[in-house]
């Protein structure tokens, strides 16, 4: 069975560096908030970001969560954003009592569409909230310049998008704050739950920094109504090593999706096509089928693993039904999440497997 990720691959080539950094950790007795291994860490992440600070936080939603509160969402605000994503995107908004409106994305990106934003704005909207989708970055220059005219925060869902770059700017860098996911099966991922927020202003990050730690500007001085969602420094000593090979790791991506492109291209079937001024890094590598269900059973059959991100999109699930959304609402994101199979997709993955997945999508009928 080729699988479909396969973590204990990566972990095989920095066994006994991240073994030596846990250690480390736990012979210090600091294990939790921004200690020896936490500060260092949001220091390089920073600069790998191409962002003046960031700060480690438990998991991407409660980086989501956080991010919209520190931007300035009050109860009552409207937050655009897309429903082609995980729930997790939603739910921050409903955490910061905020309401969701959803736009459709782009039928090539997948990423949401800027000509649908302008016309959900009203005068609740607070903030976008785009999606770098399966690695690719959103279209930000034009999501930008409708926020600057409307006076809007751009917070950026990079869960998924690690080192992905929209003209030569790192994910999280150009809209006024960015949340990243650390959750184990992600580019760059812990070995456990994990998060951060990345931003240029330094008054975001000085609430982003209360806001996680019950929301104190000092010991015992609560400023806030804050939260306890400190990166822990196990997890933080993780991400040091692993952040050390991310560049590494993502050109195998790359190298990965440029051999399912050649080898799928024609073969009447959709394949992610990132414009040329983004590089995606690939978290997943989605093809369309119209004939999804059936091709998935067929590549089960073949030996071949595979996903679907997301079947579902969030604006016709069961616990959102009560904002009002219904199947037509939003086409193009409907269409997709029909058809959307993710192939597998990890840097170790080798030519021969990928020649292997690529022979039974073609005998499969793609």
């Amino acid at each position: 069975m080729i699988p479909f990720l396969d973590l204990k691959a990566q972990y095989r080539q920095i066994k006994d560096e991240v073994g030596a950094a846990i250690m480390k950790v736990v012979d210090s007795g600091a294990y939790v908030g921004a200690g020896p291994e936490g500060k260092p860490f949001e220091a390089e992440f920073a600069a790998y970001c191409g962002v003046a600070d960031a700060a480690g936080v438990n998991s991407g939603t409660t980086a989501l969560h956080l991010a919209l509160l520190a931007a300035g969402v009050k109860p009552g605000d409207e937050v655009i954003t897309v429903g082609a994503t995980f729930v997790a995107t939603t739910a921050a908004v409903l955490y910061a009592n905020a309401k969701p409106v959803f736009v459709d994305v782009d039928s090539a990106t997948w990423t949401m569409d800027p000509a649908k934003i302008e016309a959900a704005v009203t005068p609740r909207t607070k903030a976008i909230l785009p999606v770098h989708l399966h690695g690719l970055m959103a279209d930000m220059d034009p999501i930008m310049a409708i926020a600057d005219k409307h006076g809007l925060k751009v917070v950026e869902d990079c869960a998924q998008a690690h080192g992905a770059e929209y003209k030569g700017r790192r994910a999280g860098s150009i809209g006024h704050v960015g949340c990243f996911s650390f959750y184990p099966g992600k580019n760059l991922g812990a070995y456990g739950e994990g998060g951060a927020i990345v931003s240029n202003d330094p008054e975001i990050m000085k609430t982003v920094r209360m806001l996680r730690d019950w929301g104190q500007a000092k010991k015992y001085d609560h400023v806030l109504k804050g939260f306890n969602a400190r990166l822990d420094e196990i997890q933080a000593a993780v991400l040091r090593v692993k952040l050390r090979y991310i560049e590494g790791w993502t050109e195998g991506r790359r190298a990965v999706a440029a051999r399912y492109e050649a080898g799928l291209g024609g073969l009447g079937i959709g394949i992610p096509k990132p414009p040329a001024h983004c590089r995606h890094v690939y978290h997943v590598y989605a093809i369309r089928s119209a004939d999804r269900d059936a091709l998935q059973a067929k590549l089960q059959e073949a030996g071949v693993a595979t996903g679907i991100h997301y079947p579902v999109p969030v604006h016709l699930q069961t616990a959102y039904a009560d904002l009002g959304y219904k199947a037509g609402d939003l086409p193009v994101t409907e269409r997709i999440a029909s058809e959307w199979l993710s192939l597998p997709m990890f840097a170790e993955l080798e030519p021969g497997q990928v020649d292997a997945v690529i022979a039974a999508v073609k005998q499969a009928g793609g």
